[in-house]
């Protein structure tokens, strides 16, 4: 099985300059866990919802709320995108994917093609349930 079988097709990516602001409300209307950040049709860094919660102040919103809490949802993509991109192509196999992630200790693989474009994204969720799936009858890998 490779990891064209399994992987998310339906991607949301980010520019380099989109707010924090902008990407909190993608993550809230979406309730997916990784974005893209896409420059010049490109996937040069990932950012997952844990970034970004980590780059909020949990002032937001509350009534101790201070400007330089609200300043936090001016940040930029490219200001907190992991930019030590993993990626894997359509061909791989899910065993590969799997080592890649555990040995990155990351939580996602964009799937890129040959010129670098995004295809798919492939998680530690999606491997699970390919591997919860198991063979299907007669032997073969679904």
């Amino acid at each position: 099985m490779n990891v064209a079988e399994i992987m998310t097709r339906q991607l949301v990516s980010v520019g380099m300059d989109d707010t924090l602001e902008h990407l909190r409300a993608l993550f809230e209307m979406h309730g997916f866990h990784h974005l893209l950040v896409i420059h010049h049709r490109k996937v040069v860094g990932v950012i997952s919802d844990r970034d970004v919660l980590r780059n909020l102040s949990p002032f937001i919103g509350k009534r101790v709320e201070r400007e330089q809490d609200v300043d936090t949802l001016k940040k930029k993509a490219h200001q907190l995108m992991t930019r030590a991109l993993i990626s894997v192509g359509p061909d791989a196999s899910v065993q590969e994917a799997a080592k890649l992630l555990l040995d990155s200790k990351v939580s996602c693989l964009p799937v890129l093609d040959e010129q670098g474009e995004a295809r798919g994204l492939v998680t530690w969720r999606d491997l699970l349930n390919a591997l919860a799936e198991g063979p299907s009858e007669g032997g073969e890998q679904r």
